[in-house]
Formats: C-alpha cells, sequence, structure tokens
C-alpha cells in the first residue's frame, strides 16, 4: 500500500528496485529476410532437459526493452519453473540485438514477428505456441493477433500495460510527470541509435538523423527516423495505423488483457471495452492500481514478481491443458468462456 499510493512511485519503484532473477541464457540471432537481426534469448540447458512437445513461450518486452529486465526475467523464470520452453524476442537493437541494416523495429512494423513466431514453430513442431507481450510489445503482439486471425499459429496470448491507442498515449505523453518517462525513453533510444549511428549516415530523403540521435522525446525521434523508416505521412499517421485498437475485433485465439486504471503510459481511457466485450476470445482485467508495469503487489511483494505472473500463468495453463498437442483448440472462444465463466470485461 505504501508504494501503491502514487501511480509514479509505484512504476519508478518497479522499475529500479525489482528483482532481477539470475538466469543463463543461450543467445541465438535469426536474419530475417530484410537483412536484419534479431536475438532470441532461450534458458540455457532447456534444449535438453525438456522435451519436444512441451510449450512454449515468446515474450515480448516493452520499447527498448530486452532480457535483461526484470519484468522478463520474472516471467521467463516462472514459466520456466512449471516446465515451459521460454524464448525472448529482442528486437533490432535491443538487448544488444544486432543492428545490420538501416531500420529498427516499430509498432507499425509486424514482419520480424511473423518470421519469429515461424521459426520458434518449425524449431518445436510438437509443442503448442504462446506469446506474452509487455507495452509497445504488447501492442505489436495484439495487431499480429488481429492480422492472422484465424490462420495464428498462437493457442494463446496474453497483453499486459498495452497503450492501444498511440494518438491517445502520445496526448497524455506530453501531460506533467509523464514527460519524465518520454525523456527517459528518448534517451534509451538514442542511445540504441547511436551505437549504430555509421549505419544511418547517408540516409537521404525525408529522413532527420540529428533529430532522432538527439531526440527529447519519443515522438522527435519517431518523426526523425521510424515514420520514414515505415512509410508514413506524419507522426500522426504513424500512431494512428499503429494502434492495436482496431485488432481487438479479428482476434481468433484466446486472448488476456490486464491493464491498470491509473497507467501513466498506457491510458485507461484508451482501451478497447466494447470491442474486448464483444469478441468471446478476449478477456479484460482492469486494476484500479498498478502504474505502468508495476503491479507491486502479490505472495512475491515488494520486491519480487509482480502479481500478475501467477495469474499470466494460470490462464496460459489453462489453455495448454486444453489444446491438442496437434495445436487445435477448443473451438473458437470456448476455452476463453469456460476460463472466464462466461465473463469477458472484469474490473478488479
Amino acid at each position: 500500500p505504501l508504494i501503491a499510493w502514487n501511480r509514479h512511485v509505484e512504476t519508478i519503484f518497479a522499475s529500479f528496485f525489482r528483482s532481477t532473477p539470475q538466469v543463463r541464457l543461450r543467445r541465438e540471432c535469426l536474419r530475417v529476410k530484410d537483412g536484419g537481426s534479431v536475438a532470441l534469448d532461450w534458458i540455457s540447458g532447456d534444449h535438453r532437459r525438456l522435451p519436444p512437445d512441451s510449450p512454449v513461450l515468446i515474450l515480448l518486452p516493452g520499447l527498448t526493452g530486452g532480457s535483461q529486465d526484470s519484468y522478463v526475467r520474472h516471467m521467463l523464470t516462472k514459466a520456466n519453473g512449471k516446465g515451459w520452453r521460454v524464448v525472448v524476442f529482442n528486437s533490432r537493437g535491443c538487448g544488444e540485438s544486432p543492428v545490420t541494416t538501416p531500420q529498427f523495429y516499430s509498432a507499425s512494423f509486424l514482419g520480424d514477428t511473423y518470421e519469429v513466431v515461424k521459426h520458434v514453430g518449425a524449431r518445436y513442431p510438437e509443442a503448442n505456441l504462446y506469446a506474452v507481450g509487455w507495452s509497445l510489445g504488447a501492442n505489436i503482439l495484439v495487431r499480429y493477433l488481429g492480422k492472422e486471425s484465424h490462420a495464428c499459429p498462437l493457442s494463446g496470448a496474453v497483453s499486459l500495460c498495452n497503450p492501444f491507442n498511440l494518438v491517445i498515449a502520445d496526448e497524455d505523453f506530453h501531460k506533467g510527470f509523464n514527460n519524465v518517462y518520454d525523456k527517459a525513453l528518448a534517451s534509451a533510444l538514442c542511445k540504441i541509435f547511436k551505437k549504430h549511428a555509421l549505419l544511418f549516415e547517408d540516409m537521404g530523403g525525408e529522413f532527420n538523423i540529428p533529430l532522432a540521435a538527439n531526440a527529447k522525446s519519443v515522438r522527435d525521434f519517431d518523426e526523425g527516423l521510424t515514420r520514414v523508416s515505415f512509410g508514413f505521412k506524419s507522426v500522426d499517421d504513424y500512431y494512428s495505423n499503429s494502434s492495436s485498437c482496431d485488432s481487438i475485433k479479428h482476434v481468433k485465439r484466446p486472448l488476456l488483457c490486464i491493464q491498470a486504471e491509473n497507467d501513466p503510459i498506457a491510458p485507461s481511457r484508451a482501451i478497447p471495452r466494447e470491442d474486448i466485450e464483444e469478441n468471446p476470445n478476449c478477456m479484460l482485467i482492469v486494476t484500479p492500481k498498478g502504474g505502468h508495469l508495476g503491479w507491486v503487489a502479490g505472495a512475491e511483494a515488494p520486491l519480487g514478481a509482480p502479481w500478475t505472473d501467477p495469474v499470466v500463468m494460470d490462464f496460459l495453463e489453462y489453455l495448454e491443458r486444453g489444446a491438442s498437442k496437434t495445436g487445435k483448440f477448443l473451438g473458437d472462444s470456448e476455452a476463453v468462456q469456460r476460463s472466464s465463466g462466461e465473463l469477458h470485461h472484469i474490473e478488479v
């Protein structure tokens, strides 16, 4: 209660003081079709220890995040302790993932996600695949679920702290204390960019490399680099067309969304509540507190795993028990309906 009295205190406390479990990881660098690279971090030894049909969980961290982050490590160890094979998808430049072409990742770009899911599925064809995403990673994951719809190879997914509507999220990013997060994320983006600046030095056209390299806000970085890289006329055009709120109605796999009402980075007013409620494949939990990637509560509070981790695993293990080893599901929406007791919108 002392930590959760203020959303900013909870967010910052979790970011700086939450413990980071020590795990030995085995890195696999995956070269994708356009020549770019992403880094997949597997738990060392699991390829020998776990049977080939063990369920596989793909983790998608938030903006600039990777396998080094505490919230990722806690989810990784929680799932692995239950016999799941876990892999962290470090996007281009994140988690020390190499950047081999003059292009980073973005909220709009699903190409790497398609290739990672396909690659992991081919490596473990006997296993069911699942995914968990946080913040921007959650936005990308939900967009992927919507685009793939009935053809999606995932057996289920969880979205946490999803901004959903990037236009609304950007509006709130420039209000009051939120500017602190904006500057911190911009600084992290610039740090990644400067490591690979030589790749971008000859970029012409609408690119504004000095603006991206010295961005004071995420919007500056997106104006100078991201929106141009991915063919958008403006930053607002990029945000509008990269929001996952429009994807919910097309999701055909069991999806659990967990949000905090007081999240300063993923505003609650951006949650597509009606679309989630109308889609029998989706379930929503909204907590009054939690901040952004905080949720400092539960059995391991205040320094251990957030209370959401065991909830996520309960949901995924329920789906795994119901899914056959051939990758078929309990019907289009039956798994979620049974899991939620016919209740698709939960206020905690």
